[in-house]
């Protein structure tokens, strides 16, 4: 597909493609499986604050479409997984999304996990805002990527 990047320059470049392949042993993968990696985020912006990556490079939340709603959909079922494998009770308080670009700061598609979304840090509050042009929560990709949903808008105020 053309808006895939899984060549071997990505892999040997991002992170996250050197995480998902082991190929990273600093980081402490939580769960994978052959489609998905989680793990904790470097920078938590909340007591829990995980990842979940798809092994196959996406370079970002703009590239998805129609036939990306089911990955989609995994990606939140394992962070919600891990979350209760953690203890998490509350799953009313949680929040679940994508940062878009420029808001980016590894250029592979990644789901944030955050809970309790109640205690997000006040000084990253900013970064998780799903009112913003920032932060896409999952529930609107979802349903953006079904036609019943505005499109997700790009900085700057021009849409996908």
């Amino acid at each position: 597909m053309a808006e895939l990047n899984s060549g071997p320059e990505t892999v040997e470049t991002c992170i996250f493609c050197l995480i998902a392949d082991d190929k990273d042993k600093e980081t402490e993968v939580i769960k994978k499986n052959k489609e998905l990696v989680c793990f904790r985020d470097i920078s938590p912006a909340a007591p829990h604050h995980y990842l979940v990556i798809p092994k196959q490079h996406i370079h970002s939340c703009f590239l998805l479409h129609r036939g990306h709603v089911d990955l989609v959909e995994r990606m939140v079922e394992m962070g919600k997984a891990v979350l209760c494998d953690q203890g998490m009770a509350d799953m009313k308080d949680i929040r679940l999304g994508f940062h878009q670009p420029p808001y980016t700061s590894i250029d592979h598609l990644h789901l944030h996990v955050l809970a309790p979304a109640s205690q997000i840090y006040l000084d990253k509050k900013y970064k998780f805002n799903p009112c913003s042009n920032r932060f896409v929560t999952e529930k609107h990709m979802q349903m953006h990527l079904k036609g019943k949903a505005p499109p997700v808008k790009k900085a700057f105020g021009s849409s996908l």
